[in-house]
């Protein structure tokens, strides 16, 4: 629903906000993005934001550009009232969350949507608002979730050594790099066995697993 809603509204939010520095800047970052996908594949529209922002969508492109333009969208949707669902999350999470912060854990969030998004999905979940319980949000301004370099980044502004760090991811490719960063690791297959790669990350199914 959230990126339907984003989609449907990019040409609207460009032509209203054309003059708001955060999005100029955004369109300055995708004007980058573009010349250098350019670079690299033929079939890449000609530079244009509105074309370019739906080529990258088409792709499920994890953007930098892209991410802050619909965490933009979706916090407007939610300042009016149009967007009113809330954001699914499993059972287990809030009082993961509980027991975590009640225990002194410090809970942060690494993904490849927007900070803006984040909060705007934390703040409306199903299982009320999450976002009191989440000290650190982090996206792909860090850098890339598959390259080390962005876990040691994100450790150092958690002001903790690798060691102490626990990321827990359903996607191994990020693991590997956040354990290559020194980080621990946990792999969450919600559900899932046979469809999941051998790996020799810990396995979790629930949050509950984690102490």
């Amino acid at each position: 629903m959230l990126f339907a809603y984003a989609r449907a509204r990019v040409h609207d939010y460009l032509a209203q906000h054309a003059d708001d520095p955060a999005v100029r800047a955004d369109i300055a970052l995708l004007r980058a993005e573009h010349a250098a996908e350019s670079a690299r594949s033929s079939d890449v529209p000609p530079w244009d934001p509105e074309a370019y922002l739906y080529w990258l969508m088409d792709r499920d492109r994890k953007s930098t550009g892209l991410k802050a333009l619909q965490g933009r969208i979706w916090e407007a949707g939610y300042r009016t009232g149009e967007l009113k669902g809330k954001g699914e999350v499993y059972p287990d999470v809030r009082p993961a969350l509980v027991r975590w912060r009640d225990a002194g854990k410090r809970i942060a969030i690494f993904s490849s949507g927007s900070v803006q998004a984040q909060r705007n999905l934390f703040e409306n979940t199903t299982a009320g608002d999450l976002s009191p319980f989440l000290s650190g949000y982090f996206d792909t301004t860090t850098g890339p979730k598959r390259e080390a370099e962005s876990y040691r980044q994100i450790a150092a502004a958690l002001e903790q050594p690798a060691r102490a760090v626990l990321f827990v991811s359903d996607v191994t490719a990020e693991l590997d790099a956040a354990r290559a960063a020194g980080l621990r690791t946990a792999l969450c297959v919600r559900g899932r066995s046979s469809d999941v790669s051998p790996t020799d990350h810990p396995r979790i199914r629930s949050f509950a697993e984690l102490a």
